[in-house]
């Protein structure tokens, strides 16, 4: 046999397609492969997609044509690959394999066949698959951070969504299979642990009966790690008890990611989650008063079918009651395998761009003024980055999520990867500026004061 061929990997879409990215990576370079960044050098060339809404899928397809432009051949991975399966072959004759959402583990065996000459299709119809800390993964994130895959899949239905139709539904991992994977990620360094499902307050419910978020949130603290952030947090399954494990584990980020989507009941029960209609306003009070320094971020969508002009001012008024840290606002993209394709009084286009730019506009001077408030403070900072031109670092706070939220641009030395201390001395609506703090300095600029 030759030498093994070398593969390159797209990467496009969310962060839990990235856990899938990163396995491939791992299993491919276990299995002697070669894995270049370079896409131009590669024999293979793995486009990890992305099918979540029009614009997601755009992109995926420009990738795939440019790569099949330069003759490459391509392996089509992740949500695309699920939800168009052999019409991705058919279309593409440059791709030799299409695999599901599910089977990204078997991508050396997949590669394999394809060596043999045959055109794989790899997907299985209802994925079930999840991986365990024992599977290969080859970390794409800065040192310093790493996603933590908690649960795959989703029970839910919401009306506009079609994650479980590409992903499955919900399966959870042990707590000790997911401690297990962190014990591993603080023995490389890592200084922040991202969790992520779709639905991280469901997590264990399908396999212990109940959701376990509380339990697990415990275990991982004493876990040597300093951050532990969670992302998509549902507000009803915020119970006393995750919000009193948030507060009991030091390394718990009070961050709360909050998928709201909207404030409106009528277009919450258009959109298939009614349960959330009547107690937004009552669970923010509530969240406020038992994390008062918590950050809180939200998602929405505007122009959802059947919105109003008044179901808009009601999200309007919510927005500017409740002050979150950061908004993302989404424009409703219909999904022609879920129930809001269909929808009548779907909402035109230039209607959708101006609410969405009247909702950005009423959240920019709060975001502002929530960072303002920052200048002065000192905060614990992982630094992420170097500008090698200007010698300047760029990390986070607590108070920002990777990719999502903004950066804190620091003067300074520090080395990549650690936390440090940061004297914050200005702020814009998005991100910080701030100095590093020398202990040594401090030291000694007190001992002058006694001496």
């Amino acid at each position: 046999m030759g030498e093994k061929p070398t593969i390159a990997i797209s990467h496009l879409g969310c962060e839990k397609n990235r856990i899938d990215t990163e396995h491939m990576l791992g299993l491919l370079v276990e299995a002697g492969y070669g894995v270049d960044s370079n896409e131009e050098v590669a024999d293979y060339v793995i486009v990890n997609t992305c099918s979540f809404i029009e614009a997601a899928r755009q992109e995926s397809v420009r990738t795939l044509v440019e790569l099949a432009e330069a003759n490459k051949k391509i392996v089509i991975t992740g949500c695309m690959a699920q939800h168009f399966q052999e019409k991705l072959l058919e279309e593409l004759p440059e791709a030799v394999a299409v695999v599901g959402t599910g089977d990204y583990h078997k991508i050396v065996d997949v590669i394999e066949r394809v060596e043999q000459g045959e055109r794989v299709k790899e997907i299985t119809a209802e994925p079930t698959y999840i991986a365990d800390e024992t599977t290969p993964r080859y970390r794409t994130t800065t040192e310093g951070v790493a996603y933590l895959r908690v649960a795959e899949g989703c029970d839910y239905r919401c009306a506009f969504c079609i994650i479980p139709h590409l992903r499955g539904n919900q399966r959870s991992r042990t707590i000790e299979s997911i401690v297990a994977e962190a014990q591993q990620l603080a023995s490389q360094g890592v200084k922040e642990i991202i969790l992520i499902s779709q639905i991280t307050t469901n997590y264990g419910l399908d396999i212990y009966g109940k959701p376990k978020l509380a339990e697990l949130l415990r275990a991982l603290g004493k876990v040597d790690i300093p951050w532990i952030r969670m992302h998509y947090a549902y507000p009803t399954g915020l119970t006393a008890d995750v919000i009193a494990a948030i507060q009991e584990t030091p390394n718990c980020l009070p961050y709360l990611d909050l998928p709201l989507q909207h404030s409106h009941p009528e277009i919450l029960r258009a959109m298939n989650r009614p349960w959330q209609g009547q107690i937004n306003d009552g669970i923010m009070e509530r969240l406020k008063i038992a994390l008062p320094s918590a950050v809180l971020r939200t998602t929405f969508i505007v122009g959802f079918p059947g919105e109003t002009q008044e179901h808009f001012q009601h999200l309007l008024e919510f927005t500017q009651r409740h002050r979150f840290d950061h908004v993302g606002v989404f424009t409703f993209s219909p999904e022609e395998e879920t129930p809001a394709y269909n929808l009548p009084n779907q909402i035109s286009a230039e209607v959708m761009a101006a609410r969405h730019d009247q909702l950005m506009e009423l959240q920019q001077p709060i975001s502002f003024q929530k960072n303002q408030q920052e200048i002065g403070k000192v905060v614990d900072v992982l630094i992420e980055q170097e500008n090698p031109g200007s010698g300047e670092l760029i990390g986070r706070s607590g108070r920002f999520s990777p990719d999502v939220d903004g950066q804190v641009y620091v003067k300074g030395e520090a080395r990549l990867g650690t936390i440090i201390k940061v004297a914050i001395q200005s702020a814009d609506v998005y991100d910080l500026y701030g100095q590093v703090v020398n202990s040594d300095r401090l030291f000694s600029r007190s001992l002058s004061t006694v001496v």
